[in-house]
């Protein structure tokens, strides 16, 4: 059986077609399936159009949290639910075709991968977010090691599925615990479609948290960059030294504080982007030591 995970977070403009699509899709593949939709606290009449769904056709269950925790939260819980020996993920925005989910399950059952991801050649996003994303996908790649331009959209086999499984942490990226876990993976190149309907449900500001939350669990860029910045500072310093002894030898020497306060605010910079990176490694450890669940289940409708 297959299991297909979507997180829904008031999409009640395009739920319709996403699921009109996606039952579609996977009954060409001929074999069981279920839909696991994960309502993320919708605000809007998401739950009640994916409850009608429900009742019309079982195939389609819908997962409820008890409030809004998150779109890697969302998957973590739909993954947990799910039952089929493929488990695949989808984004609800129809950005991703679910017409390839066949191609995929063809391509898991020819038994030389085990995990099958979405790798996309363009994007039609326009403007300030297709350059951030891809700006992610430079550092984050350059940084990991990592595919650069998947994401969610995958399928896993059981095997795969049960190591993802296992990682238990709270702050997730679920591109970067795909690609840690290993086991033969595989591409399927496709070009990222705009939004069916609807508007965009991560702003500008959850990117950013996202690629935060990317780059310093799986990244060693932080701190690099720490250390390029620090080796700067003290080149800088070392040249401006030079500078100021000569000038005293030459009798050159200018008059006045400018050099010295230019100094102390370069330094002082420097010490608070160090303070900062620090701040958000130990922000992080302490929501790892706080232990408490990734998400809360309101009701399951299976």
């Amino acid at each position: 059986m297959i299991s297909l995970v979507v997180p829904i977070f008031n999409e009640e403009d395009l739920i319709d077609e996403l699921l009109r699509r996606v039952v579609n899709a996977l009954e060409q593949t001929n074999v069981p399936f279920e839909v696991i939709t994960v309502d993320d606290g919708s605000k809007d009449t998401s739950l009640n159009k994916l409850l009608q769904w429900h009742q019309n056709d079982r195939r389609i269950k819908v997962l409820t949290l008890s409030r809004n925790f998150g779109h890697q939260a969302a998957y973590t819980a739909g993954i947990d639910y799910a039952e089929g020996d493929y488990i695949a993920m989808m984004d609800g925005d129809l950005q991703d075709p679910p017409e390839l989910l066949p191609q995929m399950y063809n391509m898991l059952c020819s038994g030389e991968y085990d995990i099958i991801c979405g790798l996309r050649t363009d994007r039609k996003e326009t403007g300030i977010r297709k350059l951030l994303i891809k700006g992610f996908h430079r550092v984050f790649r350059t940084g990991s090691g990592s595919v650069a331009n998947t994401g969610n959209f995958s399928m896993l086999n059981k095997k795969a599925t049960d190591a993802f499984r296992d990682l238990k942490e709270k702050t997730r990226y679920l591109p970067g615990l795909r690609n840690f876990i290993g086991f033969k993976q595989g591409n399927i190149e496709y070009e990222r479609d705009e939004r069916w309907a609807g508007t965009p449900k991560m702003s500008i500001f959850k990117l950013f948290t996202l690629a935060a939350d990317a780059i310093f669990s799986f990244s060693k860029f932080p701190i690099k960059f720490c250390l390029y910045i620090g080796l700067l500072g003290i080149i800088i310093s070392f040249a401006a030294g030079l500078y100021i002894l000569f000038s005293k030898l030459l009798g050159l020497a200018p008059l006045g504080w400018s050099s010295t306060m230019t100094s102390i605010f370069f330094l002082g910079s420097i010490q608070l982007t160090f303070l900062g990176v620090l701040g958000e490694y130990v922000f992080r450890i302490y929501k790892e030591s706080q232990n408490r669940p990734i998400y809360i289940i309101k009701d399951f409708y299976s």
